[in-house]
């Protein structure tokens, strides 16, 4: 696998992904589609813009690869790699004019993700994860990435993007979780995974993911030395339930509590 070309390839998408969503970013003339007969699933002209931008760069650059965008579905390869696009997750900070969004570009191979970038086009920030790089790289130049270490359940900061997470008893395991942390934050999108990786939050538990939505930041949380899996500890890159944590002692002890409504009764013997 040459990494350089991959390195290359993921960094061409990210600028033609910058400039098409920015393009349109605090835009008056943005008008978001939905996506939904009943209810608001938005999408924009600038997400399509954006994964037509890095198509085209895939076209050009690894047409062996296949490729699964939110917008514009699979397209099948040869290479055994598959590029994993979001071309801009939270879409509903986007057309707010948060700047919690992000584009999420992932490289996954047969056992799941190998690469990641979480783009932040309107801040200039990209953390890159995976193949030998875990880094920040901003306006005031490039660090590297770490999670933050040495942190009780007691003192931990918990991210998630919704407070209506998943269903009822999805729900009610992240109010156990929920009720045992320092602070529990919600709302900041793929930012909260970059975060993570940054090391200034300790836990991001979700519910009801894409594969999309996930594959990159797999990729970069895994890179700065966290944890990602499913709600019971299995892989996680096809989406669903997803926790992500900053150390091993972090993980166990969520998992136990979003867990525990499982646990049975030990059986009493004669």
């Amino acid at each position: 696998m040459q990494h350089d070309m991959i390195f290359e390839t993921a960094a061409a998408m990210a600028d033609a992904a910058r400039r098409e969503t920015l393009r349109l970013f605090r835009s008056a003339g943005l008008r978001p589609d939905n996506k939904l007969a009943a209810g608001f699933d938005p999408v924009t002209e600038a997400d399509r813009a954006s994964e037509r931008a890095m198509r085209e760069i895939l076209a050009e650059r690894r047409p062996d690869d296949a490729i699964l965008g939110e917008e514009f579905g699979p397209s099948p390869g040869r290479s055994g790699l598959s590029w994993i696009l979001d071309p801009i997750d939270g879409t509903r900070a986007f057309i707010c004019g948060a700047p919690s969004w992000g584009v999420l570009i992932g490289l996954v191979d047969s056992d799941g993700p190998i690469y990641g970038i979480i783009d932040q086009p309107f801040t200039g920030e990209r953390f890159e994860g995976g193949l030998g790089r875990a880094r920040l790289v901003d306006r005031e130049g490039e660090r590297p990435l770490g999670v933050r270490t040495g942190v009780t359940l007691a003192q931990a900061t918990l991210l998630s993007t919704y407070p209506e997470i998943g269903s009822e008893a999805e729900r009610a395991a992240f109010a156990r979780v929920a009720g045992q942390v320092r602070l529990t934050r919600y709302g900041l999108d793929c930012y909260g995974y970059a975060l993570l990786a940054l090391g200034m939050v300790d836990l991001l538990i979700e519910a009801g993911l894409q594969p999309y939505d996930v594959a990159a930041p797999i990729a970069v949380v895994q890179a700065a030395g966290g944890i990602v899996t499913d709600w019971q500890g299995g892989p996680a890159h096809g989406g669903g339930q997803i926790i992500a944590a900053a150390s091993p002692e972090l993980h166990a002890a969520a998992l136990a509590l979003l867990n525990a409504d499982r646990v049975e009764a030990a059986p009493v013997l004669d």
